[in-house]
């Protein structure tokens, strides 16, 4: 899938929701790896505030971005709708502290961004893909990040306001695409409840808003409006926390369940989920994206435990480079005697398991189907570093030489940016039946 950015500019009007003042937005194409750019123009220097989140700074029931001391308010509505359309790059200038807020729902955003056109840019997607649960809480709200493969973003969001009749409790679930967000979710609008209305408006939070502007919700529903939805308010949850998604930087793939959860920690699963995205550039931690898994190694490598020393396969490049994981636990066998008060992964393992990496590599061309590699000599190993229990071993094996019955291999183990072991290997490439 390949990045996209907007095909012509478009321009947006309103006062902020929370402030009420007048502000304009110009949304223009950005270039590939831009990523989502806020840029406040009213000042007397342009200041550019990207979307992510190390530049997230705490504010009550909203989203806000900063970079050193300028920052902007409320984008989680834009950002929500630049979500569901996929937009990857984009420059927003804003001549404002907050964006518009509208009716309290992002179809403005939506329907502007849709209008403007999406074009495909030369330069592949970054999805962080969850391989693995992350869990938040913070009192009775939690949140979960849960591996669902690779087919984009579900989420089940449970709102729970039994105490309070106008509401109740709303349980939503969807897998978010352009199509459904725009029938849905886009025009769910934000909702307030009457006497936190009333204490915001005491603060001079809001004065300009009246319950016709946006949902005011008391014991009966809501005050001189009605529901676009039933289930109006979860729906507009459900949108916030897209917005709030987009502070990764890259789409997710995967499953989030959240439960009465707020700005506040869609925030601090952004920054969680962030971490996860490093750790999958990097091919190493529980973001690694998974290429061969232990049951497709198991069909190509005749190894068995406890002999198979290759977890997974996170990066083949054709049949030139290879990239495997060896999580080394307490648990192998080989640490009861080497040693039992000083447990070192033996050196001539950690080139057993490069070797099979490289087998790995080799079996990826059609015409070694069926084929297996033979380790016939080692040149160069060098040992610079003891593996041991608990370490993650990322081996690399880079083709140097391939023909038909024979291959030769450069060979890196890696622990985190360390080098622990290299070696240059050379095989004979056999038929299955004659091992």
């Amino acid at each position: 899938m390949q990045q996209k950015t907007i095909a012509s500019d478009a321009k947006l009007s309103g006062k902020g929701l929370f402030s009420g003042q007048d502000v304009k937005v110009t949304f223009k194409p950005a270039e590939p790896e831009t990523g989502i750019v806020f840029v406040r123009t009213d000042l007397s220097e342009a200041v550019r505030i990207s979307a992510t989140a190390e530049n997230i700074v705490e504010r009550d029931r909203r989203t806000a971005l900063q970079n050193g001391s300028v920052g902007i308010e409320t984008p989680e509505h834009c950002l929500a709708a630049v979500n569901a359309l996929g937009i990857d790059n984009l420059i927003v200038e804003i001549d404002g502290v907050e964006l518009p807020g509208f009716d309290g729902s992002c179809d403005e955003y939506f329907k502007t961004l849709e209008k403007a056109g999406l074009v495909e840019q030369p330069k592949e997607k970054k999805k962080l893909i969850v391989h693995d649960a992350v869990s938040l809480s913070d009192g009775d709200k939690s949140i979960y990040a849960l591996p669902y493969g690779d087919n984009g973003l579900h989420i089940t969001y449970e709102l729970d306001y039994t105490e309070h009749t106008g509401i109740g409790s709303q349980v939503y679930t969807c897998h978010l695409t352009r199509d459904h967000f725009a029938r849905n979710l886009s025009t769910a609008r934000t909702f307030v409840l009457e006497a936190e209305a009333r204490q915001m408006q005491a603060a001079g939070i809001g004065t300009h808003l009246t319950p016709k502007d946006i949902l005011v919700i008391n014991s009966d529903g809501p005050i001189k409006n009605s529901f676009r939805f039933p289930d109006e308010c979860v729906r507009h949850k459900v949108i916030d926390l897209i917005g709030d998604l987009m502070l990764v930087g890259r789409p997710v793939s995967g499953r989030i369940v959240a439960c009465k959860s707020g700005h506040s920690l869609n925030q601090k699963l952004a920054r969680k989920l962030v971490q996860m995205a490093l750790r999958a550039d990097a091919n190493v931690g529980m973001g690694s994206r998974t290429i061969l898994d232990i049951r497709r190694i198991q069909k190509i490598l005749p190894h068995r435990y406890p002999f198979l020393l290759v977890d997974k396969v996170v990066e083949i490049e054709g049949d030139k480079r290879i990239k495997g994981i060896k999580n080394v636990t307490f648990n192998e066998q080989f640490f009861q005697g080497h040693f039992p008060s000083t447990p070192i992964m033996p050196g001539v393992l950690i080139v057993e398991a490069l070797a099979q990496v490289s087998g790995l590599l080799f079996a990826q061309k059609l015409e070694h189907t069926g084929k297996l590699a033979v380790l016939l000599t080692m040149d160069g190993v060098k040992i610079r570093k003891s593996v041991v229990p608990g370490d993650q071993l990322v081996l690399i094996a880079e083709a140097a030489r391939l023909r038909s019955r024979a291959a030769l291999c450069n060979c890196t183990a890696m622990v985190g940016d360390e080098v622990v072991a290299e070696a240059r290997l050379k095989f004979m490439l056999v038929d299955d039946e004659m091992v």
